[in-house]
């Protein structure tokens, strides 16, 4: 089964993504763009040599220039296709699905990943088995082994952050990287930012040893490191690195949603200018309370990172992101990216003296999101929605996606997933035990 989204594409390897359909997908992505070079990675998993050296293998047979850069995060790609002169980059990964996964996200000109009806029209070649004859003369093969040093020096030197003040701070920080393409990234940022780095799951094997998604279920290596080694915060992303979740310094998970919040705090404290801070739907509340002290407003999109990115482009926005440990910061770069996150949430921490990050997360609005979901496989999706329309009557209904159902101090939205036969169900309130009995409204 191969899944196909906004996300990309994403499916079991062995099975579904076949040398024969990544050549498909190759003829359709060199269709796609405009004459110039293409760079390309892969996350750590095992599969993604092959599927690598399958796509770039073809586009230079087609006459394109490749820049392979490896295993680097998926930020780290969307960074130098920007910054370049690019005609587009592709990303072996399936993010946060388990390891026997694998997947392929498309990166436009601009470093953002494709539109939805980009996607459909190269999902469209793919169905209608689009191959070119080969080029009359091949592309050329440029590796690239610097191209995780040139991120880390961009966002060190971003405008934003105060590189004096944290390093000034000498952060002791544990990382958790689940063996994923932050594996170097993640300690050689860090190490730049003048921090005390302990490494776990950051070997760059592809074996997840954790749970793939950086959810404080997954976290108790990362939480017991905290403690042991007296640490001053500790970081967890996903296999791709576009994914920052954060434990304190008591070894306790703060949830991803308040991942965006520091990080947008963090800018907004340090620019002393009021902002637009783009965000989906399923964020948390605690950002809009936020935001509200800083004379900033928040504005809300579909769930997916291109509909956050198109909106901050439309509003010239310069942050943004989702409730899943994703910051987006214009100056940056288009995309969602971990290590802006680390350099963020560090620089908050630099800005106030000697507060630690459980005082700093307490002193925020503090709202609990309960995430569930219900397998489509069990149920029918019209009469699971019509359901929740008649229990959440009293509330106030957004249908922008999915649907939407909010009252003044919580909510709960119901979303089709875009890469699993799922129905998602997120709920926030002030308790966990209020926006538990939200989803329960609808699961009972």
């Amino acid at each position: 089964m191969i899944i196909r989204s906004i996300s990309g594409v994403r499916g079991i390897t062995k099975t579904s993504l076949t040398p024969e359909i990544i050549k498909l997908y190759s003829h359709a992505f060199h269709d796609q763009l405009s004459d110039g070079l293409i760079y390309i990675g892969r996350d750590t998993r095992p599969s993604g040599e092959d599927l690598l050296e399958i796509f770039s293998n073809e586009l230079i047979a087609l006459g394109r220039d490749v820049v392979q850069c490896d295993v680097v995060p998926t930020p780290t790609i969307q960074f130098m296709v920007e910054r370049s002169e690019a005609a587009g980059g592709i990303i072996i990964t399936a993010s946060h699905n388990p390891e026997e996964w694998n997947g392929i996200k498309f990166v436009r000109q601009d470093g953002s990943f494709f539109l939805p009806h980009e996607c459909k029209e190269l999902f469209e070649k793919v169905d209608n088995k689009l191959i070119h004859r080969n080029a009359d003369k091949s592309g050329m093969l440029f590796p690239d082994k610097n191209s995780i040093l040139k991120h880390v020096i961009h966002v060190i030197e971003l405008s934003c952050i105060n590189l004096k003040k944290i390093k000034e701070r000498k952060f002791k920080v544990v990382i958790d990287s689940v063996n994923g393409a932050g594996s170097k990234a993640l300690p050689l940022l860090l190490d730049y930012l003048g921090c005390d780095v302990v490494a776990i799951h950051c070997n760059g094997n592809g074996q997840f040893d954790r749970g793939a998604e950086p959810l404080p279920e997954n976290l108790g290596d990362l939480r017991k490191a905290v403690l042991e080694n007296n640490a001053d915060i500790g970081f967890a992303i996903d296999p791709d690195a576009d994914r920052l979740a954060i434990v304190n310094d008591y070894g306790n998970p703060i949830g991803e949603e308040y991942t965006l919040v520091l990080a947008a705090e963090s800018y907004l404290k340090q620019t002393g200018k009021p902002d637009s801070i783009v965000t989906n739907l399923s964020t948390t509340i605690a950002v809009d309370k936020m935001a509200k002290k800083y004379n900033s407003n928040v504005i809300r999109t579909a769930v997916g990172e291109i509909n956050v990115v198109q909106k901050m482009i439309e509003l010239d926005s310069n942050i943004g992101g989702e409730g899943n440990g994703g910051v987006i910061l214009k100056e940056a770069h288009l995309g969602r990216d971990s290590l802006v996150a680390v350099a963020l949430i560090l620089n908050r921490l630099s800005q106030e003296n000697n507060l630690t990050i459980s005082q700093l997360h307490d002193s925020l609005p503090q709202f609990r999101i309960i995430k569930d979901k219900i397998d489509l496989n069990q149920v029918n999706e019209s009469e699971l929605m019509n359901k929740a329309k008649e229990v959440y009557s009293d509330s106030e209904m957004n249908t922008i996606d999915g649907v939407k159902f909010a009252w003044k101090d919580r909510w709960v939205h119901l979303r089709k997933s875009n890469t699993e036969p799922i129905m998602r169900i997120y709920a926030e309130a002030p308790s966990s035990k209020e926006a538990n009995e939200l989803i329960l409204k609808i699961k009972n």
